[in-house]
């Protein structure tokens, strides 16, 4: 059994998430920024679908990748050189979080509910959660969001409609937030393809001991500003 919450945002010690599923900790609750900017703090998130309630998730390992260390291939590396994509930051982040919860293949459902959306929208607005883009001739094609709190980042989704398009998007991620000396961008769960880019599985009791400091450290919730990105961009033309 996991535990109900109502009220306010007294999460259980991350230590009693179940094994099966890995990371299960608690339900209910709601998706206001107080309780999501409580929950990233100590290492939780919620991942849930439409019919069912908010669940909170804490998994052990976690999946985090050091914004120095992402592994750009050489193809990409010759894409991030020549430019091909226009990245701005923060300038379409509702269009980006839609993107982000189209299905993944026809009939498919998501995760990234209309509750969601909101709920993340609203963190977009008081400077907390922060949308990264792949622009060609004007048109979205790809891009990534998620929050940032004192020198940890935390990503929720990518999408693309172009080849590399995300990867752009994230190489472009990565090397902002190094030169901001964040700590750690968290990948969530494992996957093969965030393997490949250098993320690294980390036990979670190391993680949130992490976030502790890491969350009361760096600089304050707000915009990031398109003239960042396109310093990011000269770094590697």
């Amino acid at each position: 059994m996991i535990p109900w919450l109502a009220g306010r945002p007294d999460f259980p010690p991350v230590e009693q998430a179940l094994d099966d599923p890995d990371g299960l900790l608690a339900a209910g609750g709601e998706l206001s920024p107080a309780w999501l900017l409580a929950a990233y703090r100590r290492g939780i998130f919620p991942w849930y679908t439409q019919d069912q309630p908010i669940l909170w998730w804490s998994p052990d390992p976690r999946l985090v990748l050091n914004p120095g260390q992402i592994r750009i291939s050489r193809s990409l590396r010759r894409t991030l050189r020549q430019q091909r994509f226009d990245v701005r930051f923060d300038t379409a982040f509702a269009d980006v979080i839609a993107a982000c919860a189209e299905p993944r293949e026809p009939g498919g459902g998501t995760w990234i509910t209309p509750g969601i959306q909101e709920a993340y929208l609203r963190l977009h607005e008081l400077g907390y959660a922060h949308s990264v883009e792949s622009w060609v001739d004007g048109t979205l094609v790809g891009g990534l969001y998620g929050i940032a709190l004192g020198r940890a980042f935390f990503g929720e989704s990518m999408f693309s409609r172009r080849s590399d398009a995300s990867k752009v998007a994230l190489a472009h991620l990565a090397l902002h937030l190094k030169r901001l000396d964040f700590a750690t961008i968290d990948c969530q769960m494992t996957t093969a393809h965030l393997l490949s880019l250098g993320a690294e599985e980390m036990p979670r009791a190391t993680f949130c001991a992490g976030l502790a400091t890491w969350t009361n450290e760096g600089r304050g919730p707000g915009r990031w500003s398109c003239d960042e990105a396109a310093e990011v961009s000269r770094n590697f033309s």
